[in-house]
């Protein structure tokens, strides 16, 4: 996630801290000092600080079930609207998605009973009882950790709730036509989340409003591809007719290639055909921005270019695309020679018109 910037490692997956994340820490000891003076900005601050400490533990529950089925969790990031944590894949499992979905709400309530057992006391009549001088740091903390719990519970995809519920319309339904319902009805409930922010005026509760209703249509997107996908091959989807760079050729001469084709990315080879990397649209732009239009390719591709052989399954060049964050995927021969590259792009056009085929 761009904009985000690591703070730590724990248990093999990077802490990340969105940059949004500091403005809201900003907002919140400001307004706490105007109100009330630096002692309750303080407070605020601590209290802001503790509860993104659940947060971020609630990600850990979905980390490490995760981990027990195979999928690691690269990095969890923080945002002002919550944690995200980043699976490599989400078990197709129901099973194990139900499990997954439901770790972290369950760290969020042993959090609530560990307080409660210590002497803290809990209070969801509103938000007035967060902002009550007279309750307690600890009680206002089991609060927030019970209201987390079953607020990621509600049947909203891709929330928590959300998530069992695919997985439950799954055991009928399929993954794809349970994840298409789940999505619908979760985009129902983020819009109901979005007015209901904006008659109380409450910001947060709108951009999880945004957030919901987004991700929501795009995982229901991917899992329909990654279906369609799984029945596809490599050489169905890559680009054959494109010319290629050596990695001595100057960007000066890749710009007059960049005029006389369509390409956004040019894979860079070496004189036996092996890929050495890929020069993107971009990567070339900004060098010449910057004055250097003698240098060689070489010193300004992307390297680490991932492979797959020609009849590999469409959704390994997919699962590469997404590890790599690389540009394309090379298809190459047995010999190491390249023979193609796929994008995202055509991987979409593919299957825009594969879907269409289908339903004539």
């Amino acid at each position: 996630m761009t904009w985000s910037y690591p703070v730590g490692r724990v248990f093999g997956s990077e802490i990340r801290i969105h940059a949004t994340f500091f403005l809201l820490l900003a907002w919140i000891g400001a307004a706490a000092w105007i109100a009330d003076g630096p002692i309750a900005a303080v407070a605020n601050l601590v209290f802001v600080l503790a509860l993104f400490a659940c947060v971020v533990a609630h990600e850990f529950g979905h980390a490490l079930t995760a981990r027990r089925f195979g999928i690691a969790t690269p990095d969890i990031t923080l945002l002002p609207i919550g944690g995200l944590a980043r699976l490599d894949r989400m078990p197709e499992r129901p099973g194990q998605e139900i499990a997954v979905a439901l770790a972290g709400p369950a760290v969020n309530l042993a959090i609530c009973t560990l307080l409660i057992v210590l002497g803290a006391r809990t209070d969801l009549t509103g938000a007035a009882a967060l902002q009550d001088p007279a309750a307690g740091f600890w009680s206002k903390l089991a609060t927030v950790n019970l209201f987390l719990a079953l607020f990621n519970l509600l049947p909203a995809f891709p929330m928590d709730g959300g998530r069992v519920f695919r997985a439950l319309l799954a055991l009928r339904l399929g993954r794809v036509a349970a994840t298409r319902f789940a999505a619908r009805s979760g985009q129902a409930l983020a819009f109901g989340f979005g007015f209901l922010g904006l008659v109380t005026g409450d910001a947060v509760l709108m951009l999880i409003a945004i957030f919901i209703f987004a991700a929501a249509g795009a995982e229901s997107a991917d899992v329909a591809l990654r279906d369609m996908a799984r029945h596809l091959r490599a050489r169905d989807a890559m680009i054959t007719d494109y010319e290629a760079l050596q990695p001595s050729d100057t960007l000066r001469g890749a710009s007059s290639t960049l005029i006389r084709t369509a390409q956004h990315e040019f894979p860079v080879v070496d004189a036996g055909g092996g890929l050495r990397g890929i020069l993107t649209r971009t990567a070339l732009f900004q060098a010449l921005a910057e004055g250097r239009d003698m240098s060689p390719v070489a010193e300004n591709m992307a390297r680490g270019i991932p492979t797959v052989p020609l009849a590999a399954p469409l959704d390994a060049a997919l699962d590469a695309l997404q590890d790599s964050g690389a540009p394309a995927v090379a298809v190459t021969e047995p010999s190491g020679r390249m023979i193609g590259y796929i994008t995202r792009e055509n991987i979409g056009d593919l299957i825009v018109i594969c879907g269409r085929d289908r339903h004539r």
